[in-house]
Order: structure tokens, then sequence, then C-alpha cells
């Protein structure tokens, strides 16, 4: 029996969704070779399974663990301690390849990745580089940094003052009297972005006027701002609310269509000048005029321009309010996170006559379910498309439709738990060969099509728990469906056991 055949059966029943916790701890060991490994990272596992894991004594057997993006967060949390600093990178770095969207991870793991005082008894990484690797996967809730500065460790606390803009005026003051001189210390090397003098003697030193962060969010000076004006990097003064309103009126007249388009948004316009810039010559400042009609706030302006700037196929990460690269702080607001828009503004935009209005409100995971049957029957497909990507409670349908017509987001839409994996045997003819292996899989579907010239639709039609016993043994022993027919939940568990005795040996026969 050839090696290739050993290493389909091993494959195949590492990601039976009906094995047994016996027989897939078999597969946990230097005898699976990277089946095992797959196996660790790449599915759902019962807790026999993931204890055994936590246990191993192959550190590469516990990182595989570490980037599973199926097993609960919770019962990773022995990894974040792993007296490997490589198996607590790999937790801190998160699933690969990441996913649209990241399940994050609970507050007692992100405490002990950020207050680590070493980097595991391997030494292949400093603590540092463990929490970089953790800021950088969006596995941090929004939650969490908004609890930092009230926290009892002070690395916890100094992280807080990192993110300045974004507390509370009664954080900032209790950072500035914290009874930890470095949190201290830390805090009061932040009030730099709210000074506007601070600014102007900082900014040379963090790369001159190519920093868009400083220049969209920090407070600015009049002499910073002539600068931009005189240098050209105005765009980012577009989006900041500390921008100054005269410069703000400068903007709204400047030379520069997208200038003026993202200067039409903002909340803060005179009635005159959005009055201006509604009647603007350029069709995309007047569209950017309409869409925001007084009043508005800073939270509305980020949520249209976060969905109007993306395309239909595109594929850039859902982020969770308030984790995003666009910070929107209100520095005069009672909570400092003027992050999401109201429901009312958001049933509002749902409704709305204006096509990316309604993609605003599609995008919004809590839209109400009432707004969300009405909004899957969008004629705008953008609304539709930002629907199924977003929303809990989108139609299985619409998943599915969504699934056909944009390849770009089938790896997302696969991985919800809505979407449909029966009622599909229609497309089993489709000339997409992922469309047909969808449908090859379904457990309806009168004959699976195993001899598909495509090697994906074989397998998921072997796999369909469907076939019958007599079928999968012959599919068994076929080198094109024999991945598939291990993977095939109907096959018996005396008959796994079997497979993985010839598949770990190497030898013999089936």
């Amino acid at each position: 029996m050839s090696d290739s055949l050993h290493a389909s059966w091993l494959r195949g029943v590492a990601f039976n969704t009906a094995a047994p916790s016996d027989v897939l701890i078999r597969l946990v060991g230097e005898a699976a070779g990277e089946t095992g490994l797959l196996m660790c990272e790449g599915r759902d596992l019962p807790d026999p399974v993931v204890d055994a894991i936590l246990r191993h004594p192959a550190a590469r057997i516990r990182r595989a663990l570490a980037r599973n993006r199926y097993v609960d967060p919770a019962r990773l949390t022995p990894l974040a301690t792993d007296p490997s600093g490589i198996v607590r990178g790999w937790l801190a770095g998160g699933p690969r390849p990441r996913p649209r969207r990241v399940r994050p991870l609970p507050d007692d793991i992100i405490v002990s990745l950020l207050t680590a005082e070493d980097g595991g008894e391997d030494r292949m990484l400093t603590a540092g580089e463990i929490a970089a690797e953790l800021d950088s996967s969006r596995q941090i809730p929004a939650s969490f940094h908004r609890s930092m500065a009230g926290r009892e460790h002070p690395a916890l606390r100094i992280r807080a003052t990192r993110r300045w803009q974004s507390l509370t005026p009664a954080e900032r003051a209790r950072l500035l009297e914290d009874p930890d001189p470095e949190v201290r210390k830390e805090a009061q090397g932040s009030t730099w972005v709210l000074d506007p003098a601070g600014v102007e003697a900082r900014l040379p030193s963090v790369g001159s006027l190519s920093r868009p962060h400083v220049l969209g969010t920090c407070a600015l000076s009049p002499a910073l701002v002539e600068q931009c004006f005189a240098d050209g990097p105005v765009y980012p003064l577009t989006w900041n609310r500390h921008t100054p309103a005269d410069a703000v009126a400068r903007l709204a007249r400047h030379p520069d269509a997208k200038v003026r388009a993202s200067v039409a948004a903002r909340p803060d316009l005179t009635p005159d000048l959005a009055a201006e810039l509604g009647d603007d010559p350029d069709e995309d400042v007047r569209t950017a005029a309409r869409l925001h009609p007084f009043p508005r706030t800073w939270a509305e302006y980020w949520a249209v321009r976060r969905v109007d700037q993306h395309g239909s196929d595109c594929t850039c990460p859902i982020i969770e309010p308030g984790v995003g690269a666009d910070p929107v702080p209100d520095p005069e607001a009672d909570t400092g996170w003027d992050t999401e828009p109201s429901s009312d503004w958001l049933a509002a935009c749902a409704e709305s006559e204006e096509p990316v209005l309604r993609r605003v409100a599609a995008s919004r995971p809590g839209l109400p379910a009432e707004l969300v049957a009405v909004l899957a029957l969008d004629d705008d497909e953008a609304v539709r498309i930002q629907l199924a990507c977003n929303h809990p409670l989108a139609p299985p349908r619409l998943l599915l439709d969504v699934f056909v017509a944009r390849p770009a987001h089938r790896p997302h839409l696969l991985a919800l738990p809505a979407f449909p994996r029966t009622g599909v045997s229609h497309l089993v003819d489709h000339p997409d060969p992922e469309v047909r292996a969808l449908a090859a899989a379904d457990p309806a579907l009168a004959h699976p099509p195993v001899r598909d010239p495509d090697p994906a639709v074989r397998r998921a039609a072997a796999a369909n728990p469907g076939l019958a016993a007599e079928a999968l043994e012959a599919l068994l022993a076929d080198p094109g469906t024999a991945e598939g027919a291990a993977a095939n939940p109907s096959l018996p568990v005396p008959r796994m056991h079997a497979l993985l005795d010839r598949g770990l040996r190497g030898a013999g026969a089936v």
C-alpha cells in the first residue's frame, strides 16, 4: 500500500467530524507527523483531546493548538504561561491565515501575555516580542482596552497611557497621579498628543510630515497647520477633530476634490460650508455632503468612511468597534469612546434611499432582525454582501448567494455558523469547482460526484455521509478519494482505528 494512501487516511480521519476522542488522541503524537499538527491547529477538538495536547511534552504539538481558531479560547489558558516562549508567541499571534473576524482572547490570557516577565525557557522570544504579537493580532477586545487604565498591574496601566486620546479626562488625571512612578512617567510622556506645542516640538523626531497618524489625530498648532498647507500633506487634517475651524474652511475650498469630499462629512462644519460643499462641482463631494445631514457625529462620520472607501470584494479585517486603526477619541465626551453610532441613526440608514448608508447599516452586527430581513432583499448587491459578511442573523440563503457570486468572500462565509451545508445539491453541476465541492457534500445528494475531474470535489463527495458502507470501502482504496472517505462521518469507529493502525505504521493493505 502506497505511503500516499496511508497519509490520505490519516488526514481524513484527523478531520472526520464523527471521530471520537480515543481516535483523535492517537494522532496527537510524533508518529502522525504533519497530520497531527494540522489536526491540532485546524479543527474543533473534544475536551479530552485538548487536555492531551496541553499535557504533551513536545512544544510543537502545543504550539499548533495555540493557533487553533475552533477550540474555545478559554481552553487555551494554560498556553499563556507555557514554558516555551514559541508556544506563547503563537498564541499571542493568533490563527494563521488570519480570519477576517478574529475571536478575542479571554482577559486572563491577555493579562498573562502582557505582564509576563520573561519570554519562556527556550529564550527564542522576549516578553516584549510576544506582547507585540498580541498587539497586532486583533485578539484584544475593546472592553479590555477600555479597562486597562483601572487594572491592578502597573504594566497594563502603562499600556493605557499609550492610548491617551481614548481615555476619559478622569482616567488621564488618575494616571498622571498613579502611585507607580513608571506609570506616572509614561502618562506624562503621553500628554503631548493633546498639546499643540508638544506636537509641533515632537513631530520632526517622529518622521516629520510623513506621519498621517499624528497629523490625523493629534492637536495641531497653527504653525504646524500652515506647514501642512505649504508642504502638501493636508489630507489627514480632513479627519482630525482638532483641526482649527479656519483650516477646515480652507480645506473645504481645497483644489483637490478628494480633500473636499473628506471635509464635507465632518460634524463640525458650519452650515454655510455644508451648503457650499453640497453644491460642489464634483459629484463625490456632493455625495459626501448629502450622506451626512446635520446633526452628525464623529462616530457616524467614521462609520460611513469605513464602508464607503471599500469595494464589494474587499476582504479587509472585520474589526470590533474601538479596536481599529482609525481612532475616534472625543476629549470632551464623558466616556472618551465615541465609537458607535446610535441605534436610531443606524435604523435610519437601513431605510435610507442612499445605498452607502444602507451598506453602513448592513455592516453593523447589532442591527435588529426586522431590518436584517429588509436589507437581505436590498436591490444593491453591496448592501447584501455587507450583511452576509457582518451580521449573525443574515439568512442562510443570502450567505449561499454571496458565496456563489463572490469568490473573494468564500473563506469567511464558510466559517460562519449559519452557512448552509444542506439544500445546496442543485449546485452540483456548477462550473466553479468550489461551488461543486460544496454541493458534493450535501447529504441529500443522491449520487455524490466521486469521479468529478476536480480533486476537491472528489474529496467532498467521498466524505458525503449519504454514501453506503460498501461504497466507502472502494473509495478508501482509491488515492483520489481515500482522504474524503476516511473523513466520512458514516465511517464506523472500528474502521477508523484500523486505518490508523495501517497509516501510523506506514505499511500494509486495506
